[in-house]
């Protein structure tokens, strides 16, 4: 039997209001109830996203939903490793649609390019990560790696090592990309040292190091901007 709109249960009412309304006049609760599809025994997936929103709201918002970890989630009740799953994946998706219109090998004319393309990626991320871009002649990014994650102890990052991937890649710049998760972009003393000392060893080896992005909470900070580079 086909069901009509009215006869539908309380747990799928947020998808007659997107249907009628638009998806843009869901509440966060509405829109993650959509995502979780059914609630639990005498509770509504409605009701189940607003505990989802009420226990990892404080302090970061939304945010804090995304940013749980998957057995963090999993102490929710009515949420199993399904549910979880598919919050997780929810929020790689939002990353990744954030890139998608810098195309399939995009170009980095100005720090804001960059701060741009890696902001939804890293801003969410609680573990300080570092990233090298390898451009080509025309800021085009022919390569970009994972070199270090974690609480980063700049010394222990090897230009050797990256140059060696630079080379491999035929790259005429690199980029280094960290984020912070405290969301405060302001380079540290180490940040500055390692910008230094890439500089020097991309001059030796004629290629050169574009800029020194750290990405903060919708914000960043940019050594070459700042006079370090």
């Amino acid at each position: 039997m086909i069901q009509t709109m009215k006869q539908l249960p309380e747990s799928e009412k947020p998808y007659e209001k997107c249907l009628k309304y638009g998806e843009q006049s869901l509440s966060d609760a509405e829109l993650l109830a959509v995502i979780i599809r059914t609630g639990t025994k005498g509770e509504s997936a409605v009701a189940l996203a607003q505990s989802l929103l009420s226990e990892f709201r404080f302090p970061e918002g939304i945010l804090g939903l995304f940013r749980a970890s998957i057995p963090e989630l999993c102490k929710i009740k009515g949420i199993g490793t399904v549910k979880a799953v598919q919050l997780k994946c929810i929020g790689e998706l939002s990353k990744r649609i954030s890139r998608a219109g810098f195309g399939a090998q995009p170009v980095f004319p100005e720090p804001e390019d960059i701060a741009a393309y890696y902001m939804e990626q890293m801003r969410h991320e609680p573990r300080e990560r570092v990233v090298i871009m390898m451009l080509n002649s025309k800021n085009r990014l022919l390569h970009e790696m994972v070199i270090s994650t974690g609480t980063v102890n700049f010394s222990l990052v090897s230009p050797r090592e990256i140059f060696i991937e630079a080379l491999r890649y035929q790259a005429v710049s690199v980029c280094l990309v960290h984020n912070h998760p405290s969301g405060d972009p302001s380079p540290s003393r180490e940040d500055v040292l390692i910008t230094r000392r890439m500089k020097e060893a991309g001059e030796l080896l004629g290629i050169y190091l574009l800029d020194h992005i750290i990405i903060g909470d919708n914000s960043y900070n940019s050594m070459k901007k700042r006079g370090i580079l």
